[in-house]
């Protein structure tokens, strides 16, 4: 069976606040389903199936359905693989409608992390109770940043990538975050300005690192017939892949990622290259995570990033491949540092034509959305949608 072209993504609303004091985390699930049901024209009794994570209030679904309202759910959903579980949302989506188990899927994501003042990428980070390899790596000082910055160093060891080779992505996103009203860094900035910031992980500086925000997104996704009756842009979804990548006992080779399988397996479904895509959203905690990812999609050969990433090859209007024309990660959000939902969100703006029209990538029909969850220099998954303007 093949998703392509079973579904459509009908709404998408990313939540405008970046600190919710005065918010729980319910309500930002609420407020930002809320979003997405009005961009499409739905109401919450048009919803048959729903999806989000464990990191969702209470028994994940159970609870959140229940505080939504949502009374005619046939479908649920808590796949739960960090910050790609919204990309891969959307995949699962696409199947339930293709086998008719659902109709019209809602997708949330939530949180409040900055307003909890989380230390999430300098402070030993644990994944729940019995975790297996907790044991053995946090004795260690295993943070985010540092097993990110591990990545950095040995695709430099290999490749001969550079800081500043790296500070061209930050550069690039702080193009495109300018022109966002609720970025939380909207000024640009230089590449040298990105080196001398302080260093947090060798070789990662301050500035190769994703801002820590609250808020969330949500997206609907649809029937053919359904989004056909609606008055939106008609965003369908041509393929998906999904995919994890291990430890293998200490084996493991730090300079690639998941994106090597699920990026092949969503281009395949799509009968598109890498080179046909207009657009890319990519999942971006560090400036190495869009470097490697995308390589290992396919944009460019393994080793050859930190070229392709160079001399603004990334900013809208100039560079060749377009990519997080909202700021992305690295200068806009990382709502409840899971941030696949905003990347889905941000490719059905630029296929509806409606990013900031400083940063809208000309007739662009054809994007992809692809992000990681867990840590890439350890266990983590990938996810990867092709979408398309019809």
């Amino acid at each position: 069976m093949t998703i392509n072209g079973k579904a459509y993504i009908v709404g998408a609303f990313e939540h405008p606040t970046r600190k919710a004091d005065d918010k729980s985390v319910a309500q930002l699930h609420a407020e930002v389903a809320r979003g997405a049901l009005d961009d499409a024209g739905l109401s919450k009794d048009d919803v048959d199936g729903y999806f989000c994570t464990g990191a969702a209030p209470g028994l994940g679904p159970l609870n959140m359905a229940d505080y939504l309202g949502l009374t005619k759910l046939r479908h649920l959903d808590s796949t739960d693989v960090g910050g790609s579980s919204y990309i891969l949302h959307v995949g699962h989506a696409a199947e339930q409608i293709a086998l008719g188990r659902c109709n019209v899927a809602l997708i949330t994501l939530a949180g409040r992390p900055r307003a909890e003042a989380m230390a999430t990428g300098t402070a030993p980070r644990s994944w729940g109770v019995n975790v297996p390899d907790d044991p053995f790596e946090i004795p260690y000082g295993r943070t985010v940043a540092n097993v990110y910055a591990m990545c950095a160093m040995r695709h430099m060891h290999e490749f001969g990538t550079t800081s500043e080779q790296l500070a061209w992505i930050k550069v690039a996103a702080s193009h495109h975050a300018q022109h966002n009203p609720h970025a939380m860094l909207k000024k640009v900035v230089t590449v040298e300005e990105v080196v001398s910031s302080p260093m947090i992980a060798d070789p990662l500086h301050r500035l190769d690192c994703c801002v820590i925000s609250d808020g969330g997104g949500a997206i609907i996704v649809a029937r053919p017939e359904i989004a056909r009756s609606l008055s939106r842009p008609k965003v369908k979804v041509r393929g998906a892949g999904e995919a994890t990548k291990n430890q293998e006992g200490g084996y493991i080779d730090l300079t690639y990622s998941a994106a090597r399988w699920s990026g092949a397996r969503a281009f395949e479904e799509a009968g598109v290259k890498p080179s046909d895509i207009q657009y890319a959203s990519i999942y971006d905690s560090f400036t190495i995570t869009v470097l490697m990812q995308l390589e290992d999609l396919g944009f460019c050969e393994k080793g050859q990033g930190g070229r392709f990433v160079s001399d603004g090859n990334l900013i809208s209007g100039t560079g060749r491949l377009p990519f997080n024309t909202d700021g992305g990660g690295l200068c806009n959000n990382h709502p409840a540092n899971r941030g696949g939902m905003t990347k889905v969100i941000e490719a059905v703006r630029q296929l509806r034509g409606e990013a900031h029209p400083a940063v809208q990538v000309k007739d662009c029909k054809l994007a992809v959305a692809h992000g990681t969850g867990g840590l890439l220099g350890t266990r983590h998954g990938s996810a990867t949608v092709i979408l398309e303007r019809e």
